[in-house]
């Protein structure tokens, strides 16, 4: 009963309808940038994000895996990205995200050889593993993929590293 009043009494002063109407406002946004920045098409696509100890992963992968046309699309992006943040260059989640993302200031900071970077061809798409020793850019880089996974909503799923190091997902 008093679980049900609370909320009525949010409801009310329009505090969770408002801030779910902004969250989903904000993933239409990103929603749109992408598009325009990601060459592949969103809807034929799963997007994978995963914290690990010593950095995180990033993985497309198509959802029919008969696609070779979006598994081509994939690796080229994810390809080209990697190379891009090997050199710092953190451009296009900037373009997307915007200037103020979680990680994003600690990201362009880093110092070259400070982040690892490198990018795999995976059988349905592909992945860029990240890593550093650095505890800061860790911490950036996991608030960067909370970050993505807020931001993009149900076109992102997170994924599990297991204990040797190797990921899930879900």
């Amino acid at each position: 009963m008093c679980t049900a009043v609370a909320l009525i009494a949010f409801k009310a002063h329009g505090t969770p309808s408002s801030a779910v109407a902004a969250e989903t406002a904000r993933q239409a946004g990103v929603s749109a940038r992408g598009a325009q920045v990601m060459p592949f098409e969103l809807s034929a696509t799963t997007h994978v994000f995963t914290k690990t100890a010593v950095g995180a992963l990033q993985k497309v992968v198509v959802k029919d895996p008969r696609d070779a046309a979006q598994i081509q699309l994939i690796r080229r992006h994810l390809s080209d990205i990697a190379q891009r943040f090997a050199r710092g260059d953190f451009s296009g989640p900037t373009e997307i995200h915007g200037e103020h993302m979680p990680g994003l200031a600690d990201l362009k900071k880093a110092k070259p050889g400070e982040i690892s970077v490198h990018y795999h061809d995976l059988v349905n798409g592909g992945q860029i593993v990240y890593s550093t020793h650095k505890a800061n850019l860790i911490a950036a880089l996991h608030e960067w993929i909370d970050a993505q996974l807020s931001d993009h909503g149900a076109d992102a799923h997170e994924g599990h590293e297991h204990h040797h190091g190797h990921t899930i997902d879900q």
